[in-house]
């Protein structure tokens, strides 16, 4: 069973995968002012965090944020339906169940990666949402753990779990091993395996199959577009956020897409500082989302040098991003023409 056409018409070719300690409310809203169009996730929250009021906080989003996807962490269907419920009535576009993520704090609750081994459960739990809800019910799953890895048990997992309407499989293409990995190096050791997402598509047609791996540029994922009908893209639209720039344009076909540049988003950005410093907020939990906003561009080291140096000193305000971006104004100048005293004989 496929997800029903009034929530799928909401779902997105691009989006911006949830990142721990990275894809907060302030990045969120940073990566607002480069595309308007990509789908961004919160980091993973844990049903039992929401439920009994430990992470509520991380619930919090600005109305320019949408499209907005909420990813849980957990097992229970009670559990998850009720998360879903108050992640409708907060206002999210979607809601994620978190297949992927392989940390022994993961793995000891009983949900992320290690639920691959049980697609029945993740059944039950997409099935008891998705009668909740009327905002889409998705998965992002591993593409197999440890030795179930083989390109038919992921075929089973999907199978199962699509019985119960799941409306979208996101499918990071590659492999984790529960143990003998940590989860940055489940991130890069285990081997792409693009092919066998494109397989799932190609053996799945109805379904909607997301990308999701390695992927560090437009120009792939316009690539991957041919074989899925989705890209996620996660380290790199941390370390580059730049690279999205053109995405409403190219990837979502907004012919009228307004394109920024970096100097109009660092000058909405530290307007943004000094309103949320003034609420109490620190700074530095904004500035170290944006330490590659100018990442391959002249002056950048000493941008992300005075952010660091100076983000989290007290009292710091939006200035110093001001300033900070008076070294890439700075390297842009032209050198001074050299000057000869000499007088011609």
């Amino acid at each position: 069973m496929s997800g029903s056409d009034d929530r799928r018409g909401t779902l997105r070719p691009l989006s911006v995968a949830p990142m721990m300690k990275c894809t907060d409310r302030h990045y969120r809203w940073f990566m607002r002012r480069i595309t308007r169009q990509t789908l961004l996730y919160t980091e993973m929250v844990t049903t039992g965090a929401i439920l009994h009021g430990k992470r509520l906080d991380a619930l919090d989003f600005h109305p320019d944020e949408h499209p907005i996807a909420l990813q849980l962490g957990g097992d229970d269907p009670s559990a998850l339906t009720e998360c879903a419920r108050i992640a409708e009535d907060r206002g999210y576009d979607e809601v994620n169940i978190n297949v992927g993520c392989p940390s022994d704090r993961v793995q000891n609750g009983c949900f992320g990666a290690a639920l691959m081994a049980r697609p029945e459960r993740v059944a039950d739990c997409v099935a008891a949402m998705r009668a909740a809800v009327a905002i889409p019910v998705t998965v992002k799953h591993r593409i197999g753990i440890d030795d179930l890895d083989r390109y038919e048990d992921m075929a089973n997992f999907v199978n199962v779990v699509a019985a119960s309407g799941a409306d979208r499989f996101t499918v990071h293409a590659r492999k984790a091993w529960l143990q003998g990995l940590s989860p940055k190096e489940n991130r890069t050791i285990p081997p792409l395996r693009y092919g066998d997402v494109h397989r799932l598509k190609a053996d799945f047609p109805d379904l909607h199959i997301e990308i999701n791996g390695g992927i560090r540029s437009l120009d792939v994922t316009e690539e991957q577009l041919r074989h899925v009908d989705a890209v996620m893209i996660g380290r790199a639209a941390y370390d580059d956020p730049w690279l999205f720039v053109d995405a409403d344009r190219r990837i979502f076909g907004d012919r009228d897409a307004a394109t920024p540049t970096r100097s109009d988003v660092l000058d909405a950005l530290a307007a943004y500082c000094d309103e949320q410093v003034a609420a109490g907020e620190r700074l530095h939990r904004i500035t170290r989302h944006v330490l590659g906003l100018f990442a391959g561009v002249p002056g950048a080291r000493r941008f992300k040098r005075h952010l660091s140096e100076h983000g989290n000193r007290p009292g710091a305000t939006g200035d110093v991003l001001r300033a900070a971006g008076a070294w890439i104004d700075a390297a842009r100048r032209p050198p001074r023409e050299h000057v000869s005293l000499r007088t011609k004989s």
